[in-house]
């Protein structure tokens, strides 16, 4: 799933070579009043430079987030052309500095306007290239829902991707698993963090895929779980703590590359944090390096934990100012 300032193009890779996974979701690139030079879109999905896929060859569709309909097709079709899997539409987004300028949620309130997005951006790219759609339940209430969805596909969307909350809802649990009333493909999405979850979305749902946000950056091994599940192999493909460590280097070594140096030790904390909710390890690991800003601290710490040497570890003193 795509979730700004955490599950990135940097989150994509890692979580795309432990494996599973059928295709991934861009965070969104906001389109308001002009054409966006093609390293934006770069710079978000640096897939494009690889056929638009992870380095574990898992197909990227690049999302848009915009409610121009004449803007949101000509950056479409500007995007169209660098190569993405697809291209998905955001009607989802809850920010209040995106709603309040008419964008993601603050559509809900207006199926129409959505089918008039959806349908400028499908006639805008190849027929061939996918366009989906990702919305909430509402936005204050879920009233709207059905008629959301049946917008997107008036609008030639192929598949809807459904966050199971309203705008109000944010991203509090429960989620509010519903079948849509669409003929084309539904996606449910929102608090699937366990294999027991996703069959209980499913039942509930009747969708045709999931889409995992949370809860594949807390377990990277769910989706090889849920596939294990489905093949009548339950608990066979499991991803044990020892199996993470090469990963979380690896991690740290693209977030040091790419991201600005104030970002990287937070990110990793973030991931780590969100690990602790499957991982026991993982809890001392956050606690040994929660308090470091130091990047060759941490990679020292790093350096460690895989070779195991990190029981009552202290990191060394950061440099003096």
């Amino acid at each position: 799933a795509p979730m700004e300032g955490l599950l990135d193009f940097v989150l994509r890779d890692l979580l795309t070579r432990v494996g599973g996974v059928d295709r991934c979701v861009s965070e969104f690139i906001r389109i308001t009043g002009t054409l966006l030079p093609d390293k934006v879109f770069l710079r978000y999905v640096p897939e494009l430079l690889h056929g638009g896929r992870t380095l574990a060859g898992v197909p990227v569709r690049a999302q848009l987030l915009g409610s121009d309909p004449v803007c949101m097709a000509e950056n479409a079709a500007s995007l169209a052309a660098l190569g993405p899997e697809g291209i998905d539409l955001n009607f989802g987004c809850p920010a209040k500095v995106v709603n309040r300028h008419g964008g993601g949620a603050a559509l809900l309130q207006e199926p129409e306007r959505i089918a008039t997005v959806v349908a400028a951006v499908r006639r805008a790219v190849p027929a061939h290239m996918p366009v989906s759609a990702k919305m909430r339940l509402g936005f204050n209430d879920a009233s709207l829902a059905r008629e959301c969805a049946q917008a997107m596909e008036d609008g030639g969307a192929c598949e809807i991707v459904v966050h199971a909350r309203t705008k109000q809802d944010g991203y509090r649990p429960p989620a509010y698993w519903e079948r849509a009333a669409v003929s084309v493909p539904v996606v449910a999405n929102g608090e699937i963090w366990t294999v027991d979850d996703a069959q209980r979305c499913r039942a509930v749902s009747g969708c045709d895929a999931l889409m995992l946000g949370r809860g594949i950056v807390a377990d990277p091994g769910l989706a090889r779980a849920l596939r294990a599940f489905d093949a009548g192999r339950p608990g066979s493909d499991t991803v044990v703590w020892a199996d993470l460590v090469p990963h979380l280097m690896d991690f740290w070594r693209l977030v040091c590359a790419d991201l600005e140096p104030r970002q990287r030790a937070g990110r990793l904390k973030q991931w780590l944090n969100l690990l602790r909710r499957r991982f026991p390890e993982a809890e001392q690991a956050y606690q040994q390096v929660r308090t470091m800003t130091d990047q060759k601290a941490i990679t020292l710490w790093l350096s460690a934990l895989q070779t195991g040497a990190t029981a009552g570890y202290r990191a060394p003193a950061a440099p003096a100012a």
